[in-house]
């Protein structure tokens, strides 16, 4: 067989990711203002001998590290995309990206704990003035993050390499938001702790200022690591199923089977359905009928909507006689 007649049976596998997703721009963005934030912080505190300013930039470096994880991830995604060591593309760095900055958020969150306990059996005096206007810049900083990283971009297109049928669409699958890029979804919980960490702080110290509550500090700052805890679980369980080839969301399955048994007498004795990007799935299938076809007319059957970008199918034939309407199996 000629090589030119195998160049058309090949396909690629990168998916869309070779093309700059739009929670890149974002996320290097945030990454800057934070980094440029935590060095103007970081330099005061020296300057002026302020243990608060010193802390919160300290604080905004940890997570400028979890940005900078986000925004290498997407670039190294995008540059390895075509590399043909990685069997199903760069898609689950995404995935790992989002993993390791919800391990961060735990231990954010762990500090937090520990910090507020300490605060809690052992009180410090609180320079009141200096740690709400500090608390003040950091939410100015963090709601224009949260801003940036929150905002949906309906009009970009993540294109894939398809396979057969598949070649023809081009489907948004980032309209669906933070559910499947995982990467910036990691960098958003990140900002948002640090914004949700200056509310809890700046209602704390104003009820310390002004009422004497000076417990309030440290109360709040467990109330928020029990948050930043919970959303770290969720980015957790939902990276870990990616990168541990979990099966798809349920009507993504019904949907494989439902479009390929409800054609004939069909029937799918294998399903693995698996993602290999955000919003973008991998299918194996296992066809049984009585009257086989070739692997692309089952491969045709399944809507495009569904993301599966890529399709083995493997069909058998039945030779039992067929059950007729009304006969008892």
């Amino acid at each position: 067989m000629h090589q030119h007649s195998m160049d058309t049976w090949r396909h690629g596998h990168t998916f869309g990711q070779d093309r700059p997703r739009t929670g890149e721009r974002r996320t290097l963005l945030v990454l800057l203002l934070t980094a440029a934030t935590m060095v103007v912080e970081i330099g005061a505190g020296l300057a002026f001998g302020s243990v608060a300013l010193l802390a919160d930039g300290l604080h905004m470096g940890s997570h400028a590290a979890a940005l900078g994880i986000s925004a290498f991830a997407y670039a190294y995604a995008r540059r390895h995309a075509a590399d043909p060591r990685f069997a199903f593309g760069t898609g689950k760095v995404n995935a790992l990206a989002g993993y390791t900055g919800a391990v961060l958020l735990a231990a954010f969150a762990l500090a937090m704990v520990w910090e507020s306990v300490a605060r809690l059996v052992n009180p410090v005096p609180i320079a009141f003035g200096w740690a709400i206007a500090v608390a003040v810049v950091g939410l100015a900083v963090n709601a224009a993050s949260v801003l940036l990283l929150g905002v949906h971009d309906h009009s970009h297109h993540q294109g894939h390499d398809d396979h057969d049928h598949h070649e023809h669409h081009d489907h948004d699958h980032e309209h669906q938001g933070h559910g499947h890029d995982l990467n910036l979804r990691s960098a958003y919980l990140h900002v948002l702790a640090d914004a949700l960490t200056s509310v809890l702080a700046i209602a704390a110290l104003l009820a310390g200022l002004f009422l004497g509550a000076w417990w309030m500090d440290p109360l709040m700052g467990l109330v928020g690591a029990a948050l930043v805890t919970h959303w770290s679980w969720g980015l957790l369980r939902d990276t870990s199923r990616i990168l541990l080839d979990h099966q798809a969301p349920e009507p993504v399955l019904q949907g494989v089977r439902e479009a390929v048994e409800g054609v004939g007498d069909n029937r799918l004795y294998d399903l693995h359905v698996w993602s290999v990007a955000p919003g973008v799935y991998a299918a194996a299938l296992g066809v049984v009928t009585h009257t086989p076809r070739p692997p692309e007319h089952y491969k045709a059957l399944i809507p495009a909507g569904l993301g599966v970008a890529h399709v083995t199918v493997e069909v058998q034939e039945c030779r039992e006689a067929p059950v007729l309407h009304g006969q008892a199996a």
